[in-house]
C-alpha cells in the first residue's frame, strides 16, 4: 500500500508541472474585451423640413466621413471613438445633416505594444460600427428620410491612410527643420 500511495503523490506532482505552464500560457494571451459602449453625441438637423421630405425626382448626394480616435483611460483601458457625419444636399441645397459620436471603453491586456495602435483603430472600430450605424440608420428614418444604411466599412485601410498620412506630415516637419 505504501508504494500506491508513493506513485499517487509523483502522479500528482506530474499534473502539477503541466498544469502550471498551461496556466501562465492562459495569462499572457493578449486579450480585448468591451467594458461599455455609448452614444457621446447625436446629432440630425432636418433646416428645410417640410419642404426637405416631399418627394424627389433625384436622390440628394450624400457624403459620409467617418473617423476613429483613441483617448488612455488607464495602463489598460481605453476610449475609442467612432465619428459618423452625413450630409445630404440637393442641388446645392442642405437636405439633412446627421452626426454621431459612438464610443465604446476596450480593456487590452497582455497586448504588445507594436498590437495595440491596430487593435484600438481597427478592431475596437469594427465592433463598434454595427451598432453606430443602426443609430444613424434610426436618425434618418425618424427624421423622415429613407433609412441611411452605410456599406461596411475597412477600418484596416482607413489605418493604413492614417498612418501614411502621419508619415508624410513627419517627412514634411523634417524638411522644414
Amino acid at each position: 500500500m505504501a508504494k500506491d500511495k508513493k506513485d499517487t503523490k509523483k502522479n500528482g506532482a506530474d499534473k502539477k508541472t503541466t498544469e502550471a505552464p498551461a496556466a501562465e500560457a492562459n495569462q499572457a494571451a493578449p486579450s480585448l474585451n468591451i467594458l461599455a459602449q455609448y452614444i457621446k453625441d447625436l446629432s440630425f438637423e432636418n433646416p428645410k423640413a417640410p419642404m426637405s421630405l416631399r418627394p424627389r425626382e433625384k436622390a440628394p448626394d450624400i457624403n459620409v466621413n467617418i473617423n476613429v480616435n483613441a483617448n488612455p483611460l488607464s495602463e489598460t483601458d481605453f476610449e475609442v471613438e467612432l465619428k459618423l457625419e452625413a450630409n445630404a444636399k440637393s442641388d446645392d441645397e442642405a437636405v439633412f445633416a446627421a452626426e454621431l459620436l459612438y464610443a465604446g471603453v476596450f480593456r487590452l491586456n497582455n497586448m504588445p505594444e507594436e498590437s495595440k495602435a491596430p487593435a484600438l483603430l481597427i478592431e475596437c472600430p469594427r465592433l463598434l460600427f454595427p451598432f453606430a450605424r443602426e443609430i444613424l440608420a434610426n436618425s434618418t428614418r425618424q427624421g423622415g428620410f429613407p433609412p441611411l444604411l452605410l456599406d461596411p466599412v475597412d477600418f484596416a485601410a482607413l489605418f493604413q491612410q492614417r498612418a501614411a498620412e502621419q508619415q508624410v506630415q513627419a517627412q514634411m516637419a523634417q524638411k522644414a527643420n
